[in-house]
């Protein structure tokens, strides 16, 4: 196996596997790994447009958009339209959506510590070095 394959390999069968544990993390918040997300986006920053979102999880709105309608149901956002330009919809946290942000980011941090990932102080350089092969990957569209 090349270094590619090899990369291609570890990479996908790594990605599915974390995101199986997490999701398993999220079902008692009644939350999949997407609503995770994008949730996360906005704990990061609030009050987003709908397109803003979409760019930072590289998500389309028609994927984006029933997410939202869910997380809407779910009392944790909701949706607002521009006055200015009625296609453009914001997106904000509700006080439930903000509160949920403590109880997940608690069992996510656990689950990481029992996961024994890496040295912590190791866990800045990876970031770096996937973050530089998204930003390479991008260049290529």
């Amino acid at each position: 196996m090349d270094s590619l394959q090899k990369l291609t390999y570890l990479l996908y069968s790594s990605s599915r596997l974390l995101i199986q544990q997490i999701q398993l993390q999220l079902q008692e918040f009644g939350l999949t790994y997407t609503q995770y997300l994008t949730l996360s986006v906005l704990w990061e920053e609030d009050g987003q447009y709908v397109n803003q979102i979409g760019q930072k999880l590289e998500l389309d709105s028609g994927t984006l958009t029933p997410l939202l309608k869910k997380l809407e149901a779910q009392n944790y956002l909701r949706r607002v339209r521009s006055e200015e330009d009625e296609r453009k919809v914001k997106v904000e946290l509700t006080y439930p959506g903000k509160s949920l942000q403590n109880k997940v980011e608690s069992v996510l941090t656990q689950f990481a510590s029992e996961l024994e990932l890496m040295p912590e102080s190791q866990l800045p350089k990876l970031n770096s070095s996937l973050s530089d092969l998204l930003s390479q990957l991008k260049s290529l569209d």
